[in-house]
């Protein structure tokens, strides 16, 4: 098996962090012993907003009311079938048990969490998406308790259409505050909501990077890094439709590696001659992410075979797959390391990012070789418990005594005598270890 770079990255999506770091650090820290006080602070120097924190009714209530009815309808569907989808992920766990021995019965219980904090981004874009992706799939989960928090725009607040989106989807509390000050406020607790047990949802570095600091206090959905793709089309793809779909997850930022994998040396050609024109024809902002990462970060691989096309993808684990290839089950099959995977032309990362009902928040940087996207189950503590009649745990009593005392825990093993001391008396036991 041999591969071809018709494209190589001249640049990497990894960079060095430690001055944003180093910045998060003291602004979590700043926030964590100042409060309220310190995060309003930080507030009108990133956020530039001296509104309200915490929306109310009849603040939300004005700003659904500038929302026109045709994106409602939009938003609509799309918090629709990512619910049902939502729904679908949910029934797949299940509370259930089992009798181990005869009289010892084991079970394992699925428990949302308390509280959970969805960070939806604002900037230059309303991320509308973000917060049906978030919000609904927590309230779906069960979470008693749901905050919403997205940048606010100066003097104006946040988007009206992320206001009405976190609404219907179910968040209890919306907050205007962005960046790191937003993230602290919901995990530290301020302004009398609860203290969040997960964060979830996408941010800038800084974002990312408070994430990942506060990783371990509160569970988060993942360390996200640059957006990335990556395509398989072999010769039955439409060139046009297959650079078409390159660029536009380009345009997410100028560091968003994608990525075409192919075995028609024509296609790939093809491909990369229409992508100058296509970037070219995006408004000005769009056009220079996409850009910069088509040069930068972008590659272009031939493979001699669909077998190496596949072992190529799975090596890079994708955020997002897009096969426009025949035999579309036999990828399925083979495919094994994506974030969400797009068979044929007719479904597009597009789909996935705004309506279709998969979640748009999933693994970035090779994150997919080992975990899965944002879904009910994020939300959900998959716990176990027991419970025995004393006769079943005589042999599980034994067998524990004997194991704590070969590894040398005499503790774990006098738990053990002593219910046997209780539950049997005048029985005697072989209680040490057979080494």
């Amino acid at each position: 098996m041999t591969r071809e770079y018709l494209k190589k990255a001249t640049m990497t999506s990894t960079t060095d962090a430690t001055e944003t770091h180093r910045i998060v650090t003291g602004i979590l820290n700043d926030i964590e012993a100042g409060g309220d006080e310190k995060a309003l602070e930080y507030a009108a120097k990133f956020d530039r907003y001296d509104g309200n924190v915490l929306l109310t009714k009849d603040e939300i209530d004005a700003a659904i009311a500038q929302v026109p009815d045709k994106l409602k309808a939009d938003i609509d569907f799309a918090h629709d079938n990512v619910k049902r989808f939502a729904e679908l992920q949910k029934s797949t766990v299940a509370d259930v048990e089992m009798e181990i021995l005869p009289g010892f019965v084991a079970g394992q219980k699925a428990i949302p969490v308390e509280a959970a904090g969805c960070y939806v981004p604002g900037g230059r874009y309303s991320h509308i998406a973000s917060a049906i992706m978030t919000v609904t799939t927590a309230k779906v989960a069960g979470c008693k308790h749901i905050t919403a928090c997205s940048p606010p725009r100066p003097g104006t607040g946040i988007a009206p259409a992320i206001v009405y989106a976190a609404h219907i989807c179910g968040a209890d509390r919306i907050m205007a505050m962005g960046g790191v000050q937003g993230v602290a406020a919901m995990t530290f607790g301020l302004f009398g909501l609860p203290k969040a047990n997960i964060l979830v949802g996408p941010g800038n570095q800084f974002v990312a990077e408070a994430k990942r600091i506060l990783f371990g206090r509160v569970g988060i959905d993942m360390i996200a890094g640059p957006t990335d793709s990556l395509i398989i089309a072999d010769k039955t793809a439409d060139a046009h439709i297959v650079a078409t779909d390159l660029v536009s997850q380009a345009e997410h930022g100028y560091n968003s590696p994608v990525w075409l994998v192919t075995d028609d040396r024509t296609l790939a050609e093809d491909v990369m001659a229409r992508l100058p024109e296509l970037i070219e024809d995006l408004p000005e902002v769009n056009r220079d992410n996409a850009a910069a990462a088509w040069r930068d970060y972008a590659e272009v691989i031939l493979c001699d075979s669909r077998e190496e096309m596949a072992a190529c993808s799975d090596e890079y684990a994708p955020e997002h797959l897009t096969v426009q290839a025949g035999d579309l089950d036999w990828w399925l099959g083979r495919l094994s390391c994506y974030g969400s995977l797009f068979l044929g032309e007719e479904t597009t990362v597009s789909y996935g990012d705004k309506a279709s009902g998969t979640n748009h928040v999933l693994p970035t940087s090779g994150a997919a070789g080992y975990t899965g996207g944002l879904s009910v189950h994020k939300y959900m503590k998959i716990v176990t418990w027991q419970r025995s009649t004393r006769e079943a745990s005589k042999d599980v009593a034994i067998a524990t005594a004997r194991i704590s005392r070969l590894e040398g825990m005499e503790g774990h093993a006098r738990a053990a005598d002593v219910r046997l001391a209780k539950y049997f008396p005048g029985e005697t036991f072989d209680l040490t270890p057979h080494a």
